[in-house]
């Protein structure tokens, strides 16, 4: 049984070798192939995002996974290849060093929209889809892991695409007090 309520960032690591017992294939909307490692989420987020993405085309919003599920491994890649890219500093801000970053849950999920051009950029929180996400997210569950304003709280650059599963009970307390949830550990 997964612990939906878990604290993973660069104080709180995962083991290398954990790989979450019960994903799934993500069979809503998707930018990636159905054999893709990031097209996968434990279960019940994979459900509950399903839910989330079906509601959201009531609004008249087309919402796509970006990227679920990742390894340790695809996380050491997606990092080192970032290092030869940039500065450190901004990778950092960006980019979880591996261990630390919440997709190896399994509960974590990046989302665009076709207007996007399915990006992972800041401009998505300023979107009729991006601002409908921040408000719907919590009713099923999610909460958006990144918001603006708590950067120096969270230790990442504000990222309105991403997501994360804790249960419908805390992400509903965590969005009326606008805690994020290294606050709410805090506490």
């Amino acid at each position: 049984m997964q612990n939906y309520t878990s604290l993973v960032n660069r104080q709180h690591p995962l083991d290398a070798t954990y790989i979450p017992c019960d994903l799934v294939v993500c069979e809503f909307p998707f930018c990636a192939e159905r054999h893709e490692e990031k097209r996968l989420l434990c279960e019940t987020a994979a459900e509950a995002a399903g839910r989330l993405l079906e509601y959201g085309k009531s609004f008249g919003h087309l919402l796509y996974g970006v990227s679920g599920y990742r390894s340790f491994e695809r996380q050491n890649q997606i990092y080192q290849q970032r290092l030869q890219e940039s500065p450190a500093e901004e990778v950092n801000q960006y980019v979880a060093r591996p261990g630390t970053s919440e997709h190896q849950t399994g509960l974590a999920l990046d989302i665009s929209s076709p207007g996007m051009d399915y990006e992972l950029e800041e401009e998505f929180g300023e979107t009729p889809e991006g601002k409908w996400l921040a408000v719907y997210a919590p009713m099923f569950g999610f909460i958006l892991r990144y918001p603006r304003g708590k950067e120096k709280i969270t230790g990442y650059a504000y990222e309105p695409w991403h997501i994360r599963y804790v249960g419908k009970s805390l992400s509903l307390y965590l969005a009326l007090t606008g805690l994020t949830l290294e606050e709410y550990y805090d506490i």
